[in-house]
């Protein structure tokens, strides 16, 4: 199966936004739970404007969503979006399958009988 345009694109954003290693702490904080920007800085000990480069780039791939408070529109929120991930799983699922089948036909060819010579 050959993955559409819009399908390429969208794992490569995701791809792409996990490169960073920063980002892919950001992503394990909120899995745990929503978190504010500023919380997320202090985390990783960063300025809120380096934190901010980071959280546009999870928003661009899809990864994160931001949500502001009533009380306050300047506090931002941030929570985990799974579709983005489940999107990578499944293609990462669709990889493995294709080596556990190569792995599998070498398995039998390499254990086969051997015609002609004796075990």
């Amino acid at each position: 199966m050959i993955p559409s345009a819009a399908g390429t694109a969208t794992l490569d954003r995701t791809l792409a936004a996990l490169a960073d290693p920063t980002r892919r702490g950001v992503i394990d904080l909120l899995r745990k739970r929503p978190l504010r920007a500023g919380e997320l800085a202090a985390a990783f000990d960063m300025t809120p404007p380096a934190m901010s480069r980071h959280l546009r780039v999870l928003r661009q791939s899809g990864l994160v969503d931001e949500d502001t408070q009533e009380h306050d529109a300047r506090v931002r929120v941030y929570r985990l979006r799974p579709e983005p991930l489940a999107r990578l799983r499944a293609w990462l699922d669709r990889v493995e399958a294709h080596w556990s089948d190569q792995l599998m036909a070498f398995k039998g060819h390499a254990e086969g009988p051997r015609k002609g010579k004796p075990r």
